[in-house]
């Protein structure tokens, strides 16, 4: 992204911080269960008083409710991602069941739309990835008239340029790749990419299954474009990336967090979320933005194309990311947040949790290490070398 947009992008976030609420709030039950814990059946609401989710959490009403006759919506979306109150709340005030399928790699998801065969209503890709879903036409734009929950995200999250207009896609949430690093064990100053090849890190570390990012960081540390469409420059990666691959002791883009908590891996490089939620088990565990440049990213909704419940698909969309339902995300996956009304309604019912999005160098991430930051974007048929290193330095050859 050029510097200009950066700059641009940098002072929308810090002035949507200060920015109202575009939604009303609903009674919050500050005792609500945390995502992932074991559920009992949702029954959709009678009208007759407050909807509870089994967890306790009262559900909010719709604001505002669309008229759906769809009776499922089929979501394809990233592993550990989604409160499981918004969706246990969505099926009980809509009686709507949702069924999701999960995916740990853009490339994964994308395979699997293009072979075809799929039945998806939403699916959740990354930006650099839209671009080509759009060119091999697996995308329908988006009815704007049914998506009155845009008018709650920070400007900053819209209208970016892998989706002008977002005629095909709706955020999610945004985030950064950066290094992990347990500071109990490891004793050295970590400040860049490069740090992660020394020797004494072998066996020591825990990486994303991310073919661009993985591979886009390192060519930041040769001092090369992370979009670089250059053969010579790709495969000078590729050499330096196999020395890396030896020593990753595991890639892992379902629960990266899980190893280091455990104390199996010390530091390595990982997602936003996953680092928070790591710290809160190990304060020790610290979050370095690299000197190279840390990886920025927005994940995203979209509706491929055929989407054979579009109705519910609105439905879900409006619901689980109005702010009385989206703030859950700050609690369960901590990500940065792009709605400016989940962001309010937190700060006025849930400041403790706030503040900690607010105080974090992780969610709320520093304005130098903003400027700085690499987005990945699409780099057209050169995506078929990126794709040809990573299987083939993953398989050592």
């Amino acid at each position: 992204m050029r510097p200009l947009l950066w700059r641009i992008l940098t002072a929308a976030v810090a002035a949507s911080l200060v920015l109202a609420a575009c939604a009303p709030a609903a009674t919050p039950t500050p005792e609500a269960q945390p995502s992932g814990a074991a559920t009992a059946a949702v029954e959709p609401s009678t009208g007759a008083g407050p909807v509870t989710a089994p967890s306790g959490y009262i559900c909010p009403e719709p604001n505002p409710t669309l008229p759906v006759t769809a009776t499922e919506v089929n979501i394809f979306v990233w592993t550990e991602y989604i409160p499981q109150d918004a969706l246990d709340c969505f099926e009980a005030v809509y009686g709507i069941k949702v069924n999701r399928e999960e995916y740990s790699s853009n490339e994964e998801m994308y395979a699997k739309l293009n072979a075809g065969g799929t039945n998806y209503d939403l699916v959740q890709p990354t930006d650099y990835i839209v671009p080509l879903m759009i060119r091999q036409g697996l995308l329908q734009k988006l009815d704007k008239n049914q998506l009155p929950v845009l008018s709650t995200f920070d400007p900053a999250y819209l209208n970016l340029a892998f989706d002008p207009g977002n005629e095909y896609t709706i955020p999610y949430q945004g985030g950064t790749d950066a290094i992990v690093v347990n500071t109990d064990v490891v004793k050295d100053e970590i400040t860049s990419w490069e740090d992660l090849w020394k020797p004494d890190y072998a066996g020591r570390m825990v990486f994303l299954d991310d073919s661009r990012v993985v591979i886009g960081l390192t060519l930041l540390t040769l001092g090369y474009d992370v979009n670089t469409t250059d053969e010579g420059q790709l495969e000078e990666a590729k050499a330096k990336l196999a020395q890396l691959v030896a020593n990753v002791k595991l890639f892992d883009s379902d629960s990266p967090k899980t190893a280091l908590i455990a104390g199996d891996v010390d530091l390595g490089m990982t997602w936003t979320g996953e680092a928070v939620l790591a710290q809160r088990e190990n304060p020790a565990i610290q979050y370095v933005y690299p000197k190279e440049g840390a990886i920025f990213w927005q994940d995203n909704y979209a509706m491929p194309v055929g989407a054979p419940n579009p109705d519910a698909a609105y439905a879900w969309l409006n619901y689980s990311m109005q702010p009385d339902v989206f703030w859950m995300m700050l609690r369960d996956f901590p990500y940065n947040m792009p709605s400016r009304g989940a962001l309010e309604y937190a700060q006025a019912n849930y400041t403790d949790l706030y503040d900690g999005y607010m105080a974090s160098n992780i969610t709320n991430v520093p304005a130098e290490a903003f400027a700085n930051a690499k987005r990945i974007q699409d780099v057209g048929e050169a995506l078929t070398i990126y794709d040809r290193i990573w299987t083939e330095v993953k398989s050592g050859q």
